[in-house]
C-alpha cells in the first residue's frame, strides 16, 4: 500500500491486503489468539499443538530432541532451528516478519539468518526496560509514580529494615527482584521469617524493590507507543494469588474487563499514566506494544506505577478482543504499522477519547488454570481445546470444537485452550490451560465467585494422571515449568 494510512479503514485495508508472510513464534497463539481473523499472511509457528492439528493457522512441528527448556525464549529459538519450520517460511515465500512473547539476541541472530524482519524493538532494549527497577525509574521520569519504595542491594533482614526506616516505608514490605513472572519473585515480608524464607534471592540480587505494603487491588492496562502518540486499551481488573488457579500468592492468574470495574476517576488517571508512560518510552528509544500494571490504594483511592511488560503478554487476548476492537481495530494491529515501515499520521487523541467511552467497555473473563497441588505426574486424560457447557448442578462437559471465542453463545458456555495435554507432566505451577467466559469471574470483594471455581473444577476434573518415578532421567518438564503466557 503506497498512500499515507490516516484512519482505521486504511488500516484495516493495509492489513486485508497484507503480502507479507507474518509470525507469531511461541509456545501456544493464546497471545495473539484470533489476530490471523484480521491479517491476511498471519500463522502461529508454536511448539505446543493446543488444537489437536486443527487450527489452520498454527504450525507445530514434529517432535525433535533438544536441551531442557528454561525459558520461553529457548522454546523460540528451538522452533526457529527446526528444519520443518524453516522449509514452510521458505516454502510460504516472501519476505517473512518474525513476532514473540519473549526472544533473546540469539532469536535475533536466527532470524537473520532466515532474512526474517523482527517487529519489535532490539531484545536488549526490552530487556533493560523490562527490569523492575528501571520501570520505576522510566515512570519518575514521565511522572507516574511507583508504590513508595527504595531500590537498593540488601544484605540482610537488619540491612533491610534500616533502608525501610530511612525511607518511611514501614515494617510490612513486599519485595521484588529485577525480573520474575506470576509472583515467583514477588516476596511479602513483615518478620525475619520471612525474610529467611527467600533470603537467597533477595540478597543475591544486586538491587531489589522494596516498597511499602499498601491494601491494594491490581489492575493491568495495555497501550501501543507509535510515531503519532501512545494508544491506550482498557482498564482490566486481576485475578491474583487465587488458589484454585495458581500456587504463588502474588501470582497473576487472569483479567476481567467489565463496565464500574474502577470509578471514571481511577480510569481517567491510569489512561492518563499509560499515555505518559508510553510517550516516555518513546523517548527510551521503545516503540510498539507494551502493558502497565497498576496498584490502585483501596485506603485512598491513589493509583500507582506497578510493573512494566515490554511486549504483549497474557492480558493481550483480552484486549485485542474487547469492544473497542471489534468496534475500530486489535490494538495489536497498530503495533504492526509501527513496524510495517507504511507511513501514517493516525488521530491517537480522538482514538483514545473514543475508546475511554463506557459502551466500549464489554464483559468478558480469563483465567489461567495452573496445577496447584505438590506432586508430579503424567497425565493420561486431558480436555480438549473448544467450547465446554455447564449444567445446572454445576458440572462441566464439552460440547464442540472451536478455536474463536467469540463462539461462547452465553454465561453457560466457555472457550478452554488446552496448554498440558495427555503425557505431559504435570508439577506445582505448570500451566494446565485458559478458560474464557462471558461474564465476571470475581465477586465484588474480587474473589473467585461460585461460577468461576465450578468452571475451574469442572475442567480439572476432565484431567487424569498417573504418578512417575521421579529419577534423574524419568522427569523431563513440560514447557510449564516456567511462564508461557
Amino acid at each position: 500500500m503506497s498512500t499515507i494510512v490516516k484512519n482505521i479503514s486504511d488500516l484495516l485495508l493495509m492489513l486485508h491486503r497484507n503480502e507479507r508472510p507474518i509470525y507469531f513464534v511461541s509456545a501456544t497463539n493464546f497471545n495473539l489468539l484470533g489476530m490471523d481473523r484480521w491479517v491476511n499472511r498471519f500463522r502461529a509457528i508454536n511448539y505446543i499443538d493446543c488444537f489437536d492439528g486443527r487450527h489452520p493457522n498454527v504450525f507445530v512441528p514434529s517432535e525433535t530432541p533438544h536441551e531442557e527448556f528454561s525459558s520461553i525464549e529457548d522454546i523460540t529459538n528451538h522452533l526457529l532451528q527446526h528444519k520443518e519450520v524453516i522449509d514452510m517460511i521458505e516454502r510460504r515465500g516472501g519476505k517473512p516478519v518474525g513476532t514473540f512473547l519473549m526472544f533473546d539476541e540469539k532469536t535475533e541472530e536466527l532470524a537473520k539468518e532466515l532474512k526474517m524482519d523482527i517487529w519489535f524493538p532490539p531484545a536488549k532494549l526490552r530487556q533493560r526496560c523490562d527490569n523492575k527497577m528501571e520501570t520505576v525509574r522510566i515512570g519518575n521520569k514521565a511522572g507516574v509514580l511507583s508504590v513508595p519504595n527504595a531500590l537498593e542491594k540488601v544484605n540482610s533482614f537488619a540491612h533491610l529494615m534500616q533502608i525501610a526506616e530511612r525511607h518511611g516505608l514501614g515494617r510490612d514490605l513486599v519485595v521484588q527482584s529485577a525480573f520474575g513472572d506470576s509472583g515467583h519473585t514477588t516476596f511479602f515480608i513483615s518478620n525475619e521469617a520471612e525474610f529467611d524464607k527467600h533470603k537467597d534471592e533477595i540478597i543475591n540480587d544486586p538491587e531489589v524493590k522494596i516498597m511499602k505494603r499498601i491494601n491494594c487491588r491490581g489492575a493491568t492496562l495495555e497501550a501501543c507507543a507509535t510515531q503519532s502518540g501512545t494508544l491506550v486499551g482498557p482498564l482490566l481488573t486481576e485475578v491474583v494469588g487465587a488458589k484454585e488457579l495458581t500456587p504463588y500468592k502474588g501470582g497473576w492468574c487472569g483479567n476481567e474487563v467489565f463496565p464500574g470495574a474502577f470509578s471514571d476517576g481511577v480510569r481517567a488517571k491510569a489512561r492518563d499514566m499509560a499515555e505518559r508512560f508510553g510517550n516516555q518510552l518513546l523517548a527510551e528509544g521503545y516503540r510498539g506494544y507494551f502493558d502497565l500494571d497498576f496498584l490502585i490504594d483501596q485506603d485512598n483511592g491513589e493509583v500507582y506505577l506497578g510493573e512494566l511488560n515490554p511486549r504483549i503478554c497474557g492480558a493481550s487476548p483480552m484486549t485485542n478482543h474487547a469492544a473497542f476492537a471489534y468496534a475500530d481495530a486489535p490494538l495489536f494491529l497498530f503495533h504492526l504499522l509501527e513496524f510495517s515501515g507504511v507511513p501514517f499520521d493516525l488521530n491517537v487523541k480522538e482514538l483514545n477519547e473514543r475508546w475511554a467511552q463506557p459502551h466500549f467497555i464489554d464483559n468478558w473473563s480469563q483465567v489461567v488454570i495452573k496445577f496447584t497441588e505438590d506432586r508430579v505426574d503424567q497425565v493420561t486424560r486431558a480436555p480438549a481445546t473448544g467450547i465446554y457447557r455447564m449444567g445446572e448442578d454445576g458440572s462441566v462437559a464439552y460440547q464442540r470444537f472451536d478455536y474463536n471465542r467469540k463462539a461462547i453463545d452465553s454465561e453457560r458456555e466457555a472457550f478452554f485452550q488446552r496448554i498440558t495435554g495427555p503425557g505431559d507432566f504435570r508439577y506445582e505451577g505448570a500451566d494446565l490451560g485458559i478458560l474464557i467466559t462471558r461474564g465476571r469471574s470475581m465477586d465484588d470483594d474480587f474473589k473467585l465467585n461460585l461460577r468461576a471455581r465450578d468452571w475451574i473444577k469442572g475442567i480439572k476434573q476432565h484431567y487424569d494422571g498417573k504418578p512417575i518415578v521421579t529419577t534423574e532421567h524419568a522427569y523431563a518438564p513440560a514447557p510449564g515449568s516456567f511462564k508461557i503466557l
